[in-house]
């Protein structure tokens, strides 16, 4: 009887193996002509048609290499789309942490007074994070796992643990928490639309703070309904989600 259901359970994983890849590959054979194209176009200079082509990939669900974000970026930058330049940028440095690429961004957006690509202590937090964070968790794992293995072990010998120990832990794995989970709580945006209004509330009927101009990039630290709340020279401001490409 356990034979026949492992069998069951072998058939219907290959079942929905295949299942998933009929879906999924001819969804790849429709974006390789497309990117051929595009590629090719690119070659020949036709770099504007070869950025459609591209996109027009990606909206369809192709995630792009790195490569591809960099025939972005540099086809862009010659139709001075600066923002759509930084856009793609970013994304590549969000993949590939590196210093050269930061200091790029950060001369391209002064060229055009565009605010939030500064090389600023955030920035290089950002990137240390970025290259670092994984080793410097697996440090901090270590004290986590030993403190955390001597109060089990006190706790089967039914010894008394200190009030004090028990908060250091506890305050120590809050943190530890938080530093997990640093990446999905903070991102990047470049503001997609001229006259953009900052407001100091989530509502159309807030007051608008300030406003700001295409190709600027703010901090994401959250969001509420359609509007995400942005950090802006050391303020916070909310603003609509459709106005923001969110990296």
């Amino acid at each position: 009887m356990a034979l026949f259901r492992s069998m069951q359970a072998i058939a219907l994983k290959i079942s929905l193996f295949f299942c998933l890849s009929i879906r999924f590959f001819p969804a790849m054979a429709d974006h390789e002509p497309l990117i051929r194209r595009a590629d090719s176009l690119f070659r020949a200079g036709a770099q504007t048609d070869a950025t459609k082509l591209y996109e027009q990939a990606i909206a369809k669900g192709q995630k792009p290499s790195d490569a591809m974000l960099l025939k972005l970026a540099s086809a862009y930058e010659q139709q001075n789309d600066v923002p759509h330049q930084l856009y793609y940028l970013q994304v590549y440095f969000d993949r590939h942490p590196d210093d050269a690429v930061l200091r790029r961004m950060n001369d391209v957006a002064r060229a055009n007074n565009l605010n939030g690509y500064e090389t600023d202590d955030l920035n290089y937090f950002y990137l240390f994070y970025k290259k670092y964070g994984i080793y410097l968790l697996l440090f901090l794992f270590i004290p986590a796992g030993y403190a955390f293995g001597v109060l089990i072990v006190k706790m089967l010998r039914k010894e008394s643990i200190p009030t004090r120990q028990k908060w250091v832990l506890f305050v120590y794995l809050t943190g530890l928490l938080l530093f997990v989970n640093l990446p999905e709580r903070v991102k990047s945006g470049i503001i997609s639309q001229e006259r953009v209004l900052l407001r100091t509330d989530p509502s159309a009927a807030a007051p608008a703070a300030e406003i700001i101009g295409r190709g600027h990039k703010v901090n994401i630290i959250g969001s509420q309904d359609i509007y995400l709340r942005v950090f802006w020279h050391n303020e916070l401001y909310y603003v609509r989600r459709d106005n923001v490409w969110i990296i």
